[in-house]
């Protein structure tokens, strides 16, 4: 499972994963505090895509992301479109 280097290709990828199958797909944020670095992890169960960081303004990216990846996931319309990220 290889860590993407770009937020901008994880974003893509995790993006294309949940809008495939919405039912299947699960987030795992995991932060470890002796390194300083927060790891976003999007799977079902056959693709894993990870992303890790330790700077500031990708935390930012990555709470933006999750925050949109929930509201898909407990909104009740089908989801045909695309999210924005930045």
């Amino acid at each position: 499972m290889p860590y993407y280097q770009t937020w901008e290709e994880f974003a893509r990828a995790a993006e294309k994963l949940y809008l495939t199958d919405p039912m299947k797909v699960r987030v795992v944020l995991k932060y470890r505090h002796c390194d300083g670095n927060l790891c976003i992890k999007v799977t079902d169960n056959a693709v894993c895509l990870q992303y890790k960081t330790d700077q500031a303004q990708d935390v930012k990216k990555i709470e933006k992301l999750h925050g949109k990846l929930m509201r898909l996931m407990v909104s009740k319309e089908t989801h045909s479109g695309t999210m924005e990220t930045d």
